[in-house]
């Protein structure tokens, strides 16, 4: 594989985990709850993937990178290694505030009618 094709193909597969992370991201907006094991499995197998892209990109000479072509490639993945980064940062928000309330009483428990009663009283004393 020459240089501009694994740099190519590593951009590519940063378009697919970009595109798997936003419809992630939908996924969490709408339904509110964690994304079921298929996606989980789609994301080790671009995962997978991307370990494959990274050690072929290592095995490049960094002298190959001072073409202007391979910059502007190069430039156009780091900016989608960013987008990438910020909406899995978002995520994991998103993730974090669905399983938390995942886990709240769905309505506070009502305080028995003696406390409330008592608690009038006492208030009622004081005033």
């Amino acid at each position: 594989m020459s240089q501009s094709e694994a740099i190519h193909a590593h951009h590519l597969l940063c378009d697919e985990i970009h595109q798997c992370v936003l419809d992630e991201n939908r996924f969490l907006r709408q339904q509110q709850r964690a994304p079921d094991a298929a996606f989980l499995e789609r994301k080790r197998t671009l995962l997978t993937r991307l370990d494959t892209t990274l050690a072929t990109l290592r095995t490049l000479p960094a002298a190959s990178a001072r073409d202007p072509a391979t910059r502007d490639e190069l430039e156009k993945t780091r900016a989608r290694i960013l987008q990438i980064l910020q909406l899995d940062k978002e995520n994991e928000q998103l993730l974090l505030r669905c399983s938390l309330s995942s886990h709240r009483p769905s309505a506070a428990t009502p305080a028995p009618a003696a406390s409330v009663t008592m608690l009038q009283k006492i208030y009622a004393r004081c005033s």
